[in-house]
């Protein structure tokens, strides 16, 4: 197993999506009225949540000439256009899936060893703030769940001990099974904030459905995109021999494709923690 480090802290930036229920790392807004109200904007047809400061300064330089039109004797005149709505933020937790080609290959023990440091060196940090982490191999014919999303370090421990490698490459399947693990997440929860470490160099050979592997891993990767799922893809191929798939999958996935020669632990979850915060 890849050496442990002290993680740093995955301090996300303020996203654009809407949750409903708080978590302990990240930001997010929420359209529930507890959170740190950071800014107000126009209530339109959602009159909630009012943020009163905001609609004062808003009616404040017309209240000359509403004053004279008025019909009533109103210290403040206020129109419903005046009216502000509260923006807030809540913290949530991140879901990070390794999805990790463990096929035939010279890398293949060297590959598994910095995913599992990288996931131990996660987990040390997670545990304390509800992000969980969680790992699917894939191998021969078929992708199997090792790791379900936790935050249970000796859980991990447990099931990452003894991983086997080589055979065929199922990539179809590793990204379906993916597909179907973040999804669930976060029609379980919300406010999860999903992302997919896949680590492959794209050539999948296996197919589930009868149709070209490839093709097939292409179609599986576009429904990641339709559901805006956040993934990164490690490029595993040797610089000399890359034929593009990866980068090519990346793209069907709407993620970035990186390559990473030398693969260790501290790189590979500084290369998370760099897109995280992009």
């Amino acid at each position: 197993m890849g050496e442990t480090f002290e993680a740093k802290r995955l301090d996300t930036p303020l996203d654009k999506m809407t949750r409903e229920r708080a978590g302990k790392r990240s930001y997010t807004r929420t359209d529930r009225k507890r959170g740190r109200y950071i800014k107000a904007r126009p209530a339109g047809d959602r009159p909630e949540d009012i943020a009163f400061d905001a609609t004062l300064r808003a009616a404040a330089p017309y209240q000359n000439q509403r004053h004279a039109e008025a019909v009533n004797d109103l210290a403040l005149q206020l129109r419903k256009s005046d009216l502000q709505r509260k923006v807030r933020v809540r913290r949530t937790g991140n879901l990070i899936l390794f999805v990790v080609d463990a096929s035939w290959s010279m890398a293949a023990s060297e590959r598994m060893e910095a995913t599992k440091g990288a996931i131990f060196s996660l987990l040390v940090d997670a545990y304390q703030r509800r992000d969980q982490v969680g790992l699917i191999v894939f191998q021969r014919d078929k992708a199997r769940l090792v790791l379900p999303p936790t935050s249970s370090v000796e859980l991990a421990q447990r099931a990452l001990q003894d991983l086997p490698v080589g055979g065929k490459t199922p990539l179809s399947g590793g990204l379906f099974l993916a597909w179907q693990v973040l999804d669930t997440a976060r029609r379980r929860d919300g406010e999860i904030r999903p992302l997919m470490i896949l680590l492959t160099d794209g050539a999948g050979n296996v197919s589930m459905t009868g149709m070209p592997a490839q093709e097939e891993a292409g179609r599986i990767a576009d429904l990641f995109q339709q559901a805006h799922l956040k993934s990164i893809v490690i490029n595993m191929e040797h610089a000399a021999f890359d034929r593009g798939l990866a980068q090519k999958l990346a793209d069907a996935l709407g993620g970035i494709c990186y390559n990473v020669p030398d693969l260790r632990a501290d790189t590979l979850l500084l290369t998370v923690k760099r897109e995280i915060d992009a």
